[in-house]
């Protein structure tokens, strides 16, 4: 069917999931999957559309492979909770699908952290894939920043898509401990040896790249939360992979000891 659904994923997302619908909402379907949120989620969000979807987590990818199958038009747009379509990228996005020239397309994406827009630092133009055929609508199954698994060529639109990232340090520091535990079993999966320069050059180096080489230093003091904060990102994630090899490590080698003297391996 010609169109497009937008989809979005959510857990207790009741702060920003009537802004997000809302800018969607010339859109031809909207759909929801809720992670059985314990807010007025689910409830907000069916003000804006029938296809809500409360079950249990699977994980990011796993849920969005969900709510691309729920969707019946030829396009899907994927938003966060947290973003916004402003009026000039939705008319782009349409003139993009009429025109169809590509079978997927990019938008540059613009970060409020703190109360401040974020010009630099790295983070902008940060252009995200986000718009793509439905039947080549695949995510991956990384345990962190998940995207489309998608190699093709890609047109790039020009307006930008609204990002309300973290509006308060309280905010941040709830996703930091999660998100940092995905990132480090995500290294450890991949067999990702740790090395003592991980902590002591690797924060740093991102720290001097965000605030001097990227001129987060344009951003205020925003910018210097940012690229601090980044640096300590960095530092938990190699911290936690050491933690992950130190603790998983000691218990493969045990289990091998065991293996060799009772049968002799």
């Amino acid at each position: 069917m010609s169109g497009i659904s937008v989809i979005v994923i959510t857990l207790n997302e009741e702060e920003n999931i009537r802004d997000c619908l809302a800018s969607v909402e010339w859109a031809d379907e909207i759909v929801v999957v809720d992670a059985e949120s314990n807010d007025r989620t689910a409830e907000i969000a069916r003000q804006f559309t029938p296809h809500v979807f409360v079950r249990p987590w699977e994980g990011f990818s796993a849920s969005k492979n969900f709510a691309v199958a729920q969707c019946h038009h030829d396009w899907v747009l994927w938003l966060d909770a947290d973003e916004r379509v402003t009026p000039s990228l939705a008319h782009e996005i349409r003139e993009a699908i009429a025109n169809g020239e590509y079978d997927a397309y990019e938008m540059p994406r613009l970060a409020n952290f703190l109360g401040r827009w974020i010009y630099h630092s790295g983070w902008y133009p940060g252009h995200v894939l986000r718009l793509i055929r439905r039947e080549l609508a695949r995510f991956n199954d990384a345990k962190v920043h998940e995207g489309l698994d998608y190699r093709g060529p890609r047109g790039r639109l020009k307006n930008h898509l609204q990002h309300y990232t973290d509006r308060t340090l309280e905010h941040y520091f709830r996703k930091f401990n999660h998100y940092t535990s995905l990132a480090a079993e995500q290294l450890y999966e991949q067999k990702r040896p740790f090395h003592l320069w991980d902590l002591l050059f690797r924060p740093s180096y991102l720290f001097l790249r965000m605030y001097l080489l990227k001129r987060g230093f344009l951003d205020g003091i925003q910018g210097f939360i940012l690229a601090a904060l980044s640096s300590a990102y960095v530092f938990t994630k190699y911290a936690k992979l050491w933690e992950l090899h130190r603790t998983r490590g000691a218990s493969a080698k045990k289990k091998d000891v065991v293996g060799k003297a009772l049968f002799g391996r």
